[in-house]
């Protein structure tokens, strides 16, 4: 069965750091984009960023552009999220998830994860 679990969320100081992590199972892994969203409570789910299969192309949200990196590594089936700079508004659950192609519509997406808290404090 297909299987995205994230880890690597917790509580940190604004300015702090982060890595999260989504490994994947029971699919063809580099077969598929992957993407990283965020809900913060009483909002929309966000698309924060995206990888290509190859991993030649990303995309991100504005609000983290030059702040959070995203990368694979295919031979793991683990696709990761580095957070830098942290800020509260960065607050919410995050998921990870696989498409055909990298896009910001969450519904365009096969798979999902569980989701891993981020709080940035003050």
């Amino acid at each position: 069965q297909v299987q995205l679990v994230e880890s690597g969320g917790g509580l940190v100081p604004a300015g702090g750091s982060l890595r999260l992590s989504c490994a994947a199972s029971g699919l063809t892994f580099s077969d598929y984009a992957m993407g990283w969203f965020r809900q913060a409570p009483g909002k929309e789910r966000e698309f924060v960023a995206g990888i290509s299969w190859s991993g030649s192309n990303t995309d991100y949200v504005d609000s983290v552009k030059g702040r959070f990196t995203i990368s694979r590594d295919n031979a793991k089936k683990t696709v990761y999220l580095q957070m830098n700079d942290l800020k509260p508004g960065d607050t919410a659950v995050y998921y990870c998830a696989a498409a055909t192609t990298i896009t910001i519509y969450p519904g365009r997406y096969r798979y999902w994860g569980q989701g891993t808290q981020v709080t940035v404090s003050s």
